[in-house]
């Protein structure tokens, strides 16, 4: 995310709804790791909560709503085309179909807090017509349920960060002083070792005198 600093520092809040865009158009900036970055931002004081907010929370709709458009125009056609075939194969269309048909909308309120389906739920809930209203309420929801997750989260860890750097240097020195224990107790295990078979091949090499 190193290139990403001179974008926030310039223009932050621009540029925090800009990596949400350019993230879901391919580009390697994931969502949840903005969203922190953005609570992070905040903690540090280099933003504030309310613009941070209105800023993310219209950009993850619009993307989320880019993806459901994409689904809609195009439908089953999508997994005939070779880049979107690596988001969505003809096998996985067809499970999050079914789950659709079972579940509907509470696959778009729940399934952008999965790992790995979020892409395919949108566009699936595109190819399936969902009425684009209830898209937007369903996705709104999540969308706030996730901004409040990982944005608190960066918060949390940016209020603490010089105790988690302190905590890593402890936790650093710990475990310099119980390797050094662990090599110096097997150094002194393989001199005592050492020492012990030295000791029975010089019984063993002995003479014997009979009586």
């Amino acid at each position: 995310m190193q290139e990403t600093i001179p974008l926030i520092e310039h223009l932050p809040y621009l540029g925090l709804f800009s990596l949400l865009i350019l993230g879901t158009l391919g580009l390697p900036f994931p969502e949840d790791g903005i969203l922190i970055l953005a609570g992070i931002l905040t903690a540090r004081s280099f933003i504030k909560i309310l613009p941070a907010f209105v800023a993310i929370y219209p950009g993850l709709l619009m993307t989320d709503f880019l993806l459901y458009s994409v689904g809609r125009k195009y439908g089953r056609k999508l997994v005939e085309h070779e880049k979107f075939q690596r988001i969505l194969s003809p096998g996985r269309l067809t499970k999050l179909q079914e789950k659709f048909m079972r579940w509907g909308g509470l696959m778009v309120l729940f399934g952008r807090h999965l790992f790995g389906v979020r892409a395919q739920i949108f566009l699936v809930a595109g190819v399936m017509r969902m009425p684009w209203r209830k898209f937007l309420i369903a996705d709104a929801a999540s969308a706030l349920i996730t901004v409040t997750l990982w944005g608190g989260l960066g918060y949390v860890g940016g209020n603490n960060i010089q105790t988690i750097r302190k905590n890593v240097r402890n936790i650093e020195q710990l475990v310099i002083v119980i390797l050094g224990i662990l090599v110096g107790g097997a150094l002194l295990f393989w001199y005592l070792k050492k020492k012990r078979n030295r000791l029975k091949r010089g019984l063993l090499q002995r003479p014997s005198h009979n009586n």
